[in-house]
């Protein structure tokens, strides 16, 4: 499946992605200089994300992670968020930068943002590797975005359809036929 997917409409190249990811940890640097700041990447599909965005940070940083689930293993949002697992550190009075891979609908996000409200951090940013706002349900930005990009359902660089894909180094779109195969053999 994975040699197949090599032939899925390409979005982004992994060399575009690795100069915006640089821009992004740029701009991450500027902010935070002479601070300290904790990435937690939003698991899964945010990990890679967060891996090269912090070979890209100028400033003293941790990791943590966070889960949540709202597709169950589809190609569309349950709408329900689930908090799978919550940060391991704490965060009180620390900068945090939560660290997405796709900003879609804006419910995740939402809720991610009432989560850390109860953890109270000094400052909370949001960095989105890509960012799908034609699918907005609730009105939320990201402070640091990599690419805007159409409603289609993306794949690769971390990002899944049912747990497949997410070793792509590009990021690719989806076909719908190739979403109805994968349906179709679950």
């Amino acid at each position: 499946m994975i040699k197949e997917a090599s032939t899925y409409p390409l979005l982004f190249s992994r060399e575009q992605i690795a100069e915006k990811v640089s821009e992004l940890g740029a701009a991450i640097t500027r902010d935070f200089r002479g601070e300290k700041v904790v990435l937690v990447g939003v698991l899964k599909g945010a990990a890679i994300f967060l891996a090269d965005l912090a070979r890209t940070i100028d400033v003293t940083c941790t990791f943590d992670f966070i889960a949540v689930s709202s597709y169950h293993s589809g190609a569309q949002s349950s709408g329900a968020v689930q908090l799978i697992k919550d940060v391991d550190q704490s965060v009180e009075d620390r900068n945090v930068i939560l660290v997405e891979d796709i900003l879609d609908s804006g419910v995740t996000l939402t809720f991610l943002h009432r989560q850390f409200q109860g953890h109270k951090p000094r400052t909370m940013r949001v960095a989105a590797l890509l960012d799908k706002p034609a699918r907005r349900r609730v009105a939320v930005e990201a402070d640091y975005v990599g690419f805007p990009i159409e409603n289609h359902f993306v794949v690769g660089y971390g990002m899944d359809y049912a747990e497949q894909f997410r070793n792509l180094p590009d990021i690719r779109i989806l076909p719908e036929e190739v979403i109805a195969r994968i349906e179709a053999e679950t």
